[in-house]
Order: structure tokens, then sequence, then C-alpha cells
């Protein structure tokens, strides 16, 4: 039996998205579990990643991206004990699981509780698990403080607005004008990054600027984000959105700007923040703050907004609505129709 794959030939455009057929079904290791996958997310990381920009990811062309998925335990490895056939489980793969088959460690999957739906499973994997570390891991945010969030429309800007209003957080969020009725409903201020200046409003709206700011955008904007603290404010970047697209910014120089930051005798500070060298440093957070998020979301105290679901042939359309910065909320890439 075979199966298929979404593979990057090459670093480049979406174009470089080939859909290829393997002649056999992969076998697991012992300690790893076969998964058959029911859907993927689909997020900047990969355009990242398919770009050959995406610092934690040493792999050459050809292989398979994906970031995120949820799928079913199909085939059990030698000494695998925590988990039986049939059970829905998740993982951040951070590269892989654009396929219909893979196999992972045990150690590494986390179980879905019963009932969930795949996709808004999905949906918390990558961006709920960074929107809430940032908030509590890294920011340290406390109830009833003010935030700014960058890209408060996409997949982490909606999940922290969801997250941020747990907290009683006061939150302002940029966005274009297409998304600012989505932020308003999640409960935050939108601000237009294209039409107004997110430091003077964020001063004429608070007086003395956020407790924290979370900015994935890069270059001048962290500079900008630094501005919109207060004193003793914290500016969590993780991204470099324009220097990824050719838009300004460099990604070395970015980073040194947020370390000389610290120094600075002005009572601010900045962290960088990365999900998949944070599991790597603390192993059992990743999986501790997914299972509360899987708590959360059974009671309905959150909900993922889902832009799109798009079958695994069009991984190279949804890299493209990625790109345009147009989409509200997880683009769910489609794998296997049921849980079968």
């Amino acid at each position: 039996m075979g199966y298929k794959r979404v593979v990057i030939s090459e670093f480049g455009g979406p174009e470089v998205l080939k859909m290829i057929e393997e002649t056999t079904l992969p076998e697991p290791k012992p300690g790893e579990v076969r998964v058959k996958v029911l859907v993927a997310g689909a997020a900047f990381t990969d355009v990242m990643i398919r770009k050959g920009k995406y610092p934690d990811v040493k792999e050459k062309p050809p292989f398979s991206p994906g970031y995120d998925m949820v799928g079913v335990v199909d085939k059990l490895g030698e000494g695998v004990t925590h988990f039986k056939l049939g059970q829905q489980v998740a993982d951040l793969t951070v590269i892989g699981s654009y396929s219909e088959f893979l196999c992972l460690p045990e150690s590494r999957l986390t179980h879905i509780p019963e009932g969930v739906d795949p996709a808004e499973a999905v949906s918390l994997v990558l961006s709920y698990v960074t929107a809430y570390q940032m908030l509590h891991r890294v920011a340290k945010v406390k109830r009833g403080q003010r935030i700014l969030i960058h890209g408060a429309g996409g997949a982490v800007g909606t999940a922290m607005l969801q997250l941020g209003k747990l907290l009683d957080l006061e939150m302002y969020g940029t966005a274009s004008k297409t998304k600012h009725e989505l932020v308003k409903q999640l409960g935050a201020t939108p601000i237009d990054y294209k039409g107004e200046n997110f430091v003077e409003r964020i001063r004429s709206l608070t007086g003395d600027g956020v407790d924290a700011a979370f900015d994935p955008i890069g270059g001048d904007n962290f500079k900008r984000s630094f501005s919109a603290l207060r004193r003793g404010g914290k500016l969590v970047a993780y991204g470099f959105y324009d220097a990824v697209l050719g838009k300004g910014g460099s990604i070395p120089l970015d980073f040194m700007r947020l370390q000389l930051w610290n120094f600075w005798p002005n009572g601010r500070s900045t962290a960088f923040y990365s999900i998949g060298p944070l599991r790597q440093k603390q192993p059992s957070w990743f999986s501790e703050d997914l299972t509360i998020l899987f708590d959360l979301l059974a009671q309905n105290k959150i909900k993922p907004i889902i832009a799109t679901r798009m079958p695994l042939a069009e991984a190279a359309r949804a890299h493209e609505l990625i790109e345009q910065a147009e989409v509200q909320g997880k683009i769910v890439l489609t794998v296997a129709a049921t849980p079968a």
C-alpha cells in the first residue's frame, strides 16, 4: 500500500510544493507510532521553512513541510505502551505533517479527548500553544494588564485574544480593516496598521503604554512596539514576517537589536519566542500547555477561528493565502476525510 505526501522540491515560492506518491507505508521503529494524518495546519512558519529561512530546520529539499498535525494511531512500534490503535493524537512535528502517514516517537504525542473536532484540535497545537506560552511562560501577563497584539486577526492573534479575554486583559490589536470586526468581537480595540500610527494610538488610548507587546513582524516594527511599552513592559518577538517576505528588516540584525535593548536603563525588556527551541529546553511544558488548552476547548471557553479547510493537494494555494496576510484565523489542510 502506498501513500501521498507534499514535498518542498527546492526552496522557493508556493510553486515548489509538489504532491508525490510513495509506494510503501513507513514502518514505526521501536518506541514509535505510525499515525494516519487527518489534518495538518498551514502557517507562516511553514512559509519560512519553504523559503529556507527558518533557523531551526536544517533539512535540505526534498522533504515534507508541516509544523503541526492531528491523526489517529495506525500502527504501534515495539515497546509502545501509552497509546492504542484508533486513538486520536496530536504533535508539533515542525516538518513532515503534509503527509497521509508518518511515524513519530511515542514520547512526542499528546492524546486528544474524545469528541474534539480534528480541525479545531490542530488549531491549538501551534497557534494556541504559541499564544498561551507567550502570555504565561514568557511575558507572564497578570490579570487585567494591557497588551498589544500585532496580526490580531491571524491564527496566533485570534488565539491570544481569546486567551487574553479569560484574563480580563485590556487588549489592542493591529490588523487590516477587513479584520477589525473580528478583532472587536474577540474583545480588543482594533488599530489599522496601514492607516494609523499604532504607537501614537496606544499612547492616546492608554496614556503610558502597554504591559506587553507581541510582534511577529520584525524590522522597524520591533522598535515601534518597544516604544509602545510602559515602564516594566516586555516586548515578545516571535517572527520576522517582513524579512522573510523581503519587505525590510534582517533576521540577524533584529536578533541583535532585541538583545541590546535589554541593556537600556528604561525598565523595559525584550524576549524572543520560538516554540520549537522552547519545547527542546522544557519538554514537559508543551504537553502540559496543550492539555490545558484541550480542556478549555472542551469547556467551550475557547473556539478556534478556522479561516478555511482545504485538501492537502491545495497546499500551495494555502501558502499563497498566508503570504497575502488576508486570512482570518487558521488554515487547516484536510488529509483524510474521517478518523477511520
